[in-house]
């Protein structure tokens, strides 16, 4: 194996880091800096910190992200075969049938167990 063949590749590293460095330094160069206290005060949810760091935290927004990331999941499956669906056949539509059956029996699962609601 020749190392040569990877010079384009650390070429590449490099100039990448090199510009990447170069814009960051340009932005804290050329750009406005006028801090204030409003502006270097933590943030934290909208609201104002208060209490231990390590109190207790509600696990709906867990819970909500959870099943954002699994219907987005669904949507990202969803797309390769919508692009091929004129070539996968009948095999093709009832597997894909089956998977939309098990998420939705997922989706009803949760809502009948209140995972959706904010009360």
């Amino acid at each position: 194996m020749n190392l040569q063949q990877y010079f384009p590749v650390l070429l590449f590293m490099v100039v990448a880091t090199c510009i990447g460095f170069a814009l960051l330094g340009a932005g804290r160069l050329l750009g406005p800096h006028r801090p204030y206290e409003e502006k270097l005060s933590q943030y934290e949810c909208g609201f104002e910190a208060f209490g231990d760091s390590r109190m207790k935290f509600d696990v709906r927004y867990y819970l909500v992200a959870i099943l954002f990331i699994m219907f987005d999941l669904e949507i990202a499956f969803l797309f390769p075969w919508a692009m091929a669906n004129g070539t996968v056949g009948m095999v093709g539509f009832w597997t894909v049938l089956v998977f939309l059956a098990i998420l939705t029996v997922g989706f009803i699962y949760e809502w009948k167990k209140g995972a959706l609601d904010w009360e």
